[in-house]
């Protein structure tokens, strides 16, 4: 597993702008080898959105389009 985000990191998506600046609020990882990694993140827009944070995923954010400020 390898994590993209920790808690405290501003990003943005490369293509949703209006969901604005946002910040990662919290990050859970599961205890179990193999398990699921995520973050949740709190836009300017008011929503937090929850992501996966694993970068061997290729569900994981970054792919999905949220880069680091």
């Amino acid at each position: 597993m390898r994590l993209y985000l920790k808690v405290g990191d501003r990003v943005r998506h490369k293509k949703n702008h209006e969901w604005g600046v946002g910040e990662v609020i919290e990050e859970r990882h599961s205890i179990l080898e193999g398990g699921a990694c995520f973050v949740r993140i709190l836009f300017e827009d008011g929503i937090e959105r929850t992501f996966i944070n694993d970068l061997d995923n290729e569900l994981c954010c970054y792919y999905y389009g949220i880069m680091l400020l």
